[in-house]
């Protein structure tokens, strides 16, 4: 059984093909055209597919898709087991509720905070009863950066790779001041989030995710928080072919 999942963010579009639930392969594009997802198809012999979109343009990707496999909308809709008490189900985002369906199946039992350093940064707590209430929505680091230009009249877009600017210097200047004060401040919020968390749940599991998430570990790793993270890049694309692999198991 072989699975194709795509996830739509706000800046890039990720795919994934399962075997059951084992990651087979993995790829990263700007979108998602016709040629792409023949290559694919011409690779592995898809079965089934899904699509998770925040920008909510799959319409013509959930179209080919659907002539080609049996094709699962994915949508808050959908459920493998868990209690929602989110109040706005409707506006609740795919890829949150995607994380929320990994870290169920995953770690069972299990009090697990969700952070995705992504476009945005969401923080999402899924506790050891399978029940979720909800979380944080707050603006990512790049969008950070755009702010502070936007909203001002001198201050310059300030450019910052994740990759390889993991070192807050000190603020000397215009740049680094900029610089210190949207990462450190980053840090800082989620650090008192886990710090909240850590105290209403004890045995809490961090789970870190997104396109900036490596930034995230590195200034955590010395931290009394260090043994409870664990960085899962692929969580989005887990839940999303963790809805399909429950729905086959129900139909059986």
């Amino acid at each position: 059984m072989h699975n194709l999942v795509i996830d739509i963010g706000n800046t890039n579009a990720k795919l994934a093909v399962f075997s059951g639930r084992e990651l087979i392969d993995y790829q990263v594009h700007k979108q998602i055209t016709p040629e792409i997802l023949k290559a694919v198809s011409d690779r592995y012999p898809v079965t089934a597919a899904t699509v998770s979109s925040v920008a909510g343009n799959a319409g013509d990707i959930a179209g080919m898709l659907d002539e080609k496999t049996s094709y699962l909308p994915f949508s808050t809709a959908l459920n493998t087991g868990i209690k929602n008490h989110y109040r706005s189900v409707a506006t609740l985002g795919p890829d949150r509720w995607a994380k929320i369906i990994a870290a169920n199946y995953y770690y069972p039992g299990r009090d697990c905070l969700i952070i995705d350093l992504g476009t945005c940064i969401t923080c999402d707590l899924l506790n050891r009863r399978s029940e979720y209430y909800g979380g944080s929505i707050s603006p990512g680091i790049h969008m950070r950066f755009a702010a502070l230009n936007h909203y001002t009249g001198k201050l310059p877009l300030v450019a910052w790779d994740s990759a390889g600017e993991t070192e807050i210097l000190p603020g000397t200047d215009t740049i680094n001041a900029i610089r210190n004060g949207v990462l450190q401040g980053v840090i800082y919020e989620l650090e008192g989030v886990i710090s909240h968390e850590h105290r209403e749940n004890g045995e809490l599991m961090v789970l870190i995710t997104g396109g900036d998430a490596r930034f995230l570990l590195e200034q955590l790793k010395n931290t009394i928080f260090a043994p409870q993270l664990i960085h899962d890049p692929y969580l989005v694309l887990k839940g999303l072919n963790e809805v399909i692999v429950f729905e086959h198991v129900q139909k059986d």
